[in-house]
C-alpha cells in the first residue's frame, strides 16, 4: 500500500518527535510504501530512510501560506505519486483530497476555554483571533476527513463534543530503546547545574515556555514547597529560558520573570535550555519529581519519558493525564498551587528523593503498535483493498 504523509505542519517539537518515532517504523514495513511532504530542514534529519520517498517542497513560510498550498496545490502532488491513502498529521486536512484521507488532529488549544480566557486576561488579542481562526479551520477539517484520529481516548472525546463527530482514537507510543541510546554526555553547564543540587529536592518541567503549560501556577507552588521541606532545598529545572526569540512561537516571557522576582524564587528556578531529544534521558534520571501543570493536553509525552526514567509524576487534574499516566501519578486541580504543594511533598516523603527507585517503570505505550494501527486504518480505506 502506497501512503502519502502530509507533514507541512511539523515543525515545533510534538511534529518532530512524532516523525522521528514514526518514520522509523514505517520504512521497516515491506507492505508499505510512503511518500512524505515535508519542509526541506525537517528532510535533512532522514536521509537515512530507504524505503521513505520526500518531495522537496519550498517556501512555505506560514499558516496562510501552508494551507493554501494544502488546499490547491497537494491534490495534484498525491495523484502524481499514485498514493492510495492520504493522511494528514497537522490538524489541517484537504478540502477534496482525491484519494481517502486520515487526519491527526492533535491540538488541544482549539477546543480550550481556559486558553482562550488565558489569552484575553493578557490581553493577547491578536493570537487569540488567530487561534479561533484556526480552530475554525480544524474543526470544519473533521468533517472533510474519511477519519480522524486523536492521540487520546479523552481527546477523542473532546473532539466529539466539540464536533458532534465520531473521533477514533489511537495512542502514541513510546520506544525505550531509542530513547536510552544515546551517551553522550550533557553540556558542561547543564551538567554543572544539575550537580550544583545533588542534595536538593529535584523538579523536573520539560517543556518550551508558552502559556497553556501554566509555568505561572507552579512557580507559586514552589514558595510553598520551600517552606514545608523544613530547611531542604528545592530546585525546578526548566528545559526552557524565560527569555523572549529563545522559544518557539510569539509567547510573551516578561510576566513569568517578574513572578520569579516577585516570589523571590531566583534560586529555586533553574533554566537549563532547549535539550536535544536524545539527551533529555539524562535530565530525568537527574532528577527526583517530575511536574506537569499544563492545562490542555492531548497526548503528554513527556509524562511517559518521565515514567520510563522511573520518577515519581506530579499531574494537573486533566482527563489524558490521568488516560496516560493512570495511578503512577499524583493529580492536583490545574490552577492550584497548594495542591502541587502537597502533591511534591507527599512524592517526595513517599520515598526519600536520595532512595527514590530508579527502575525503569513499565510503559504501556508503543510506536510500533501505533503505525500498526495506523496502516490497518489506511488498509480499511484503501480502495484497492476495498475492491479486492
Amino acid at each position: 500500500m502506497h501512503i502519502f504523509l502530509n507533514c507541512l505542519g511539523a515543525s515545533t517539537a510534538s511534529g518532530l518527535t512524532y516523525l522521528r518515532n514514526v518514520l522509523p517504523h514505517l520504512e521497516q514495513r515491506a507492505d508499505t510504501r510512503t511518500t512524505v511532504a515535508a519542509n526541506p530542514f525537517v528532510q535533512g534529519e532522514f536521509k537515512y530512510l530507504r524505503n521513505v520517498a520526500f518531495l522537496e517542497i519550498l517556501g512555505l513560510h506560514g499558516t496562510a501560506r501552508r494551507f493554501w498550498f494544502e488546499q490547491m496545490r497537494l491534490p495534484a502532488l498525491v495523484r502524481q505519486v499514485e498514493a492510495e491513502v492520504l493522511i494528514s498529521t497537522g490538524n489541517f486536512a484537504v478540502r477534496n483530497s482525491p484519494v481517502p484521507q486520515i487526519l491527526l488532529s492533535g491540538n488541544s488549544l482549539y477546543t480550550s476555554d481556559d486558553f482562550y480566557r488565558d489569552l484575553l486576561s493578557r490581553r493577547e488579542y491578536g493570537m487569540w483571533l488567530d487561534t479561533r481562526i484556526r480552530a475554525f479551520v480544524a474543526r470544519k477539517s473533521i468533517s472533510w476527513a474519511d477519519c480522524t484520529v486523536a492521540p487520546t481516548q479523552a481527546f477523542a472525546h473532546e473532539l466529539l463534543r466539540w464536533t458532534g463527530q465520531k473521533v477514533s482514537s489511537i495512542h502514541h507510543g513510546f520506544d525505550r530503546d531509542i530513547f536510552f541510546s544515546d551517551k553522550t554526555k550533557l553540556p558542561s553547564e547543564t551538567r554543572a547545574k544539575l550537580n550544583a543540587a545533588k542534595d536538593d529536592l529535584k523538579l523536573l518541567y520539560v517543556s518550551h515556555y508558552n502559556y497553556f503549560r501554566n509555568f505561572e501556577t507552579l512557580f507559586r507552588a514552589l514558595p510553598l514547597i520551600r517552606e514545608k521541606l523544613g530547611g531542604r532545598n528545592v530546585r525546578l529545572f526548566l528545559t526552557c529560558k524565560l527569555q523572549d526569540g529563545e522559544n518557539p512561537g510569539s509567547y510573551n516571557t516578561k510576566a513569568a520573570r517578574n513572578l520569579v522576582r516577585q516570589l523571590g524564587i531566583e534560586k529555586e528556578v533553574v533554566e537549563l535550555g532547549a535539550i536535544p531529544y536524545r539527551q533529555l534521558h539524562q535530565v530525568y534520571r537527574a532528577c527526583d519529581v517530575y511536574v506537569t501543570s499544563s492545562y490542555a493536553e492531548t497526548f503528554a509525552h513527556p509524562v511517559v519519558e518521565a515514567q520510563a526514567s522511573g520518577l515519581r509524576i506530579v499531574a494537573s487534574d486533566l482527563p489524558v493525564h490521568r488516560e496516560v499516566a493512570g495511578d503512577s501519578a499524583l493529580y492536583f486541580s490545574r490552577f492550584s498551587p497548594q495542591e502541587i504543594a502537597l502533591c511534591v511533598l507527599q512524592a517526595a516523603n513517599a520515598c526519600s528523593f536520595k532512595q527514590l527507585s530508579r527502575s525503569a517503570s513499565p510503559v504501556k505505550f508503543s510506536w510500533g503498535s501505533h503505525v500498526d494501527q495506523l496502516i490497518a486504518l489506511a488498509g480499511q480505506l484503501s480502495p484497492r483493498r476495498l475492491a479486492a
